[in-house]
C-alpha cells in the first residue's frame, strides 16, 4: 500500500480483497484527501475572517462586503473538481460495473435471497440448471420455494449465511428479497447491491485473495438489522470442489419432512412414550394397550380416558 492510500487504512477501511476494488480505493482516497484539503482550506479561511473582521479592527459594518472575486474563483474550481471526479472516474467505473459482466461460462453463477434477518444462496449443481422455485412452496425447511418435483433441482445447492467461492473465477450474485429492501454489502470485495423484491439484480466480483470475509446488510432492514450479517469464504479450486462435494452429499441425505398429521416412521405412538400423543383425530392403535401395559399414560391419554363422572362431579354426589 503506498502512503497516499494510508488514509483509507487510517479510517478503517478493510485491505481489498477483488480484481476490481484497487479502482474503488483510488477513488475513495481521492476523496478523502479531497475532502482534507477542502477541511483545511475552509477552516483557515474561517479563523482568517474572525480575525480580519473581528469588531476591534472594524466597529463600522460594511453593507457592500467582500469585493474581491477569489471566493468566486474558489467556489468554481471546487465545483469543477467535483464534477471531473463523478464524470471522470466515477460514473465510467459504475458503467464497467453495470455494463461489463464476465461470460456466463467463465463465471460462477449464485443466486442470493435476503429475508429477514439472514442471506439464502442458491447454486446450481452439475447439471448447470436452477430448479423452479414457487413461493408458495417456502417453509422453514424449504426457504426458497425449491420445486420438488423439478429434476433439474436434484443436485442444486443451498445455503443459509455462508457462501463458498473459488478464487481468481467471476462470480455473479443476481439479488432478489423475500420481504423487505436489503443491500448486500461485501466491504472486502469493494461490491454492493440492494435486494429488492420482485426484482433481479446482477452483481459481480472476482475474489483474488483467499479467505474469511464479512457479509453484511447495509440498508435499514427491521428491528433485527443489527444483526443480519453472513461469510463469504473464497478458496482455492481444489477446496471449493470439496466444499461442493460436501453440500451435494449432506443434499443427498436429507429426507423430506413428515406431513403434520402424520409421525415420522418408528416412532412409537400412545402410552409407550410419555411425550408422545397421537395426533389430532388419529384413530386408536389396535394394540395400544398391549404397548401402554405397564407404563404410564401421557396425561392428556389421562384426561381423555377419565369417565365422564369424575370429570364432571355431581352436586352433592
Amino acid at each position: 500500500m503506498n502512503s497516499l492510500a494510508l488514509i483509507n487504512e487510517f479510517l478503517g477501511q478493510p485491505p481489498n480483497a477483488s480484481s476490481h476494488g484497487y479502482q474503488i480505493d483510488h477513488i475513495i482516497e481521492f476523496c478523502h484527501w479531497f475532502m482534507a484539503a477542502l477541511f483545511v482550506g475552509w477552516s483557515a479561511f474561517f479563523i482568517y475572517v474572525l480575525i480580519r473582521f473581528r469588531k476591534g479592527r472594524q466597529p463600522a459594518a460594511d453593507h457592500a462586503g467582500v469585493r474581491s472575486g477569489i471566493s468566486t474563483h474558489l467556489e468554481f474550481s471546487v465545483v469543477l473538481i467535483e464534477a471531473v471526479l463523478l464524470l471522470g472516474f466515477a460514473i465510467p467505473l459504475w458503467a464497467r460495473r453495470v455494463n461489463q459482466f464476465p461470460p456466463g461460462k467463465e463465471a460462477l453463477l449464485v443466486h442470493v435471497v435476503a429475508q429477514q434477518f439472514s442471506f439464502n444462496y442458491h447454486l446450481p449443481g452439475a447439471d448447470g440448471q436452477f430448479a423452479r422455485r414457487d413461493v408458495n412452496l417456502v417453509s422453514n425447511s424449504n426457504p426458497l420455494g425449491i420445486d420438488p418435483k423439478d429434476p433439474a433441482g436434484k443436485d442444486d445447492i443451498v445455503t443459509t449465511g455462508e457462501l463458498h467461492v473459488p478464487v481468481d473465477r467471476p462470480v455473479i450474485a443476481e439479488l432478489s428479497s423475500k420481504d423487505v429492501i436489503h443491500d448486500y454489502f461485501i466491504p472486502d470485495m469493494r461490491i454492493a447491491g440492494d435486494a429488492i423484491p420482485g426484482s433481479l439484480i446482477p452483481i459481480w466480483f472476482t475474489p483474488v485473495k483467499t479467505g474469511t470475509y464479512e457479509v453484511i446488510c447495509a440498508q435499514l432492514c427491521g428491528l433485527g438489522h443489527y444483526g443480519m450479517k453472513g461469510t463469504l469464504v473464497v478458496d482455492t479450486p481444489q477446496d471449493y470442489q470439496a466444499w461442493l462435494k460436501e453440500r451435494a452429499e449432506l443434499a443427498g441425505t436429507q429426507t423430506t419432512p413428515p406431513a403434520p398429521t402424520q409421525r415420522p416412521p418408528g416412532e412409537p405412538i400412545g402410552g409407550a412414550a410419555p411425550s408422545t400423543i397421537p395426533p389430532p383425530g388419529a384413530p386408536k392403535p389396535p394394540n395400544a394397550d398391549a404397548q401402554g401395559a405397564g407404563a404410564s399414560p401421557h396425561p392428556a391419554q389421562q384426561l381423555h380416558n377419565a369417565p365422564a363422572s369424575a370429570a364432571s362431579p355431581t352436586p352433592g354426589g
